[in-house]
C-alpha cells in the first residue's frame, strides 16, 4: 500500500511545474522592475531622498522613538492577550454551562468587533474618564483594542486545540484519578498549546503589525514616526520603505524565536520509550 496521498508527478508534470514557476518568477521580477522604474521616474530613488536616514537626528528623534512605542504596545498587548485568551479559553471548556455561556458570549463579541473600532472607543473613553490611563489615552486605547480582539482569537485557538486532541488523553488522565479540571489544566491544555504554536506565532505577528493602527488615534508608533519623517523631508516613499523593512525584520525575529521555543517545548514534552527489562520469569524461560 502506498504511503503517499497522491501520485508522484511524472516527467511531463514536473516540466509544467517548472515552467509555471519560471513564468511566475518572471512576472514578479517584471512587476518589481516596473515599480522601481516608476519610483525612479518620480525622483524617489535619488540620494537626496535617502540621505536623511544616514543622520542621527532622524533615528533618534523619529524612528527609534516610534519603534520603542511600537514594541512597548506590542509587548504589553501580547502578554495581556495571552492571559485573556488562556482564561477565556479555559472558561469556554468549563463543565459549567453558565461559565461556558458567559465566556463564549464575550469571546464572540470581541472577535466580531473590528480592532480599529475598539481602539477608537477606548481612546475616547480614556480621554474623558479619569484614571491612570489619563496620561496616555492613545497607548491604552491601542493596548485594550489589541488585547480584547487578539485575546478572543487566542481563546478560540485554545478551545479548538483542546477539542482536537485525541480523546484518549482525557480518558487516561481520568483513569489515574485526575479530576476533569486537573486533566484540562495539567494534560490537555499544555499539549494543545504546543500543537497550536504555529497559529499562536501568526497571531503574535498580527498584534505587532496592528499596532500601526494606533496612528489613527494619534499614537506615536513607528508608522506615524515614518510619516513625520516623510512630511519633514518630503520623502514619503523612502520613509515608508524603511518602516516596512523594520517591521519585516521584527516580525521575522519574532517568528523565528517563537518557532525555536516551540521546538524546544516539543522535545521536552515528547516522551521517549525504552524496552522493558526482562523479568525473572522471562529469564527462566
Amino acid at each position: 500500500m502506498s504511503s503517499v496521498l497522491f501520485d508522484a508527478p511524472g516527467p511531463r508534470t514536473r516540466r509544467r511545474i517548472a515552467l509555471v514557476n519560471v513564468v511566475g518568477a518572471v512576472i514578479v521580477l517584471g512587476v518589481l522592475a516596473w515599480v522601481i522604474w516608476g519610483l525612479a521616474q518620480k525622483g524617489q530613488l535619488t540620494a537626496a531622498k535617502w540621505n536623511p536616514f544616514l543622520t542621527e537626528s532622524v533615528w533618534a528623534d523619529y524612528l527609534l522613538v516610534g519603534l520603542w512605542n511600537t514594541l512597548r504596545a506590542a509587548a504589553v498587548s501580547i502578554v495581556t492577550a495571552n492571559v485573556f485568551g488562556l482564561l477565556f479559553g479555559l472558561g469556554r471548556l468549563s463543565h459549567s454551562r453558565i461559565v461556558r455561556g458567559v465566556c463564549g458570549t464575550v469571546v464572540e463579541f470581541f472577535r466580531a468587533v473590528p480592532v480599529l473600532i475598539m481602539m477608537i472607543f477606548f481612546w475616547q473613553l480614556f480621554s474623558y474618564v479619569p484614571g491612570p490611563w489619563s496620561a496616555e489615552p492613545p497607548f491604552y486605547g491601542v493596548v485594550f483594542g489589541l488585547t480584547l480582539y487578539n485575546g478572543s482569537v487566542i481563546a478560540e485557538l485554545v478551545r479548538s486545540g483542546v477539542h482536537n486532541l485525541p480523546r484518549g488523553q482525557r480518558e487516561a488522565a481520568l483513569a489515574i484519578g485526575l479530576t476533569r479540571s486537573k486533566s484540562l489544566r495539567l494534560v490537555e491544555v499544555p499539549q494543545a498549546l504546543i500543537a497550536m504554536m504555529p497559529s499562536m506565532v501568526s497571531q503574535l505577528v498580527v498584534i505587532l503589525k496592528d499596532t500601526a493602527l494606533g496612528y489613527i488615534i494619534t499614537y506615536s508608533e513607528l508608522l506615524r514616526s515614518a510619516r513625520l519623517v516623510g512630511s519633514t523631508f518630503a520623502n514619503y516613499v523612502p520613509a515608508l520603505i524603511v518602516a516596512a523593512v523594520i517591521f519585516i525584520v521584527i516580525n521575522y525575529t519574532l517568528t523565528w524565536t517563537a518557532e525555536l521555543l516551540a521546538r524546544r517545548l516539543s522535545r521536552r514534552t515528547a516522551g521517549g520509550t525504552r524496552p522493558a527489562e526482562p523479568t525473572p520469569a522471562d529469564a527462566g524461560e
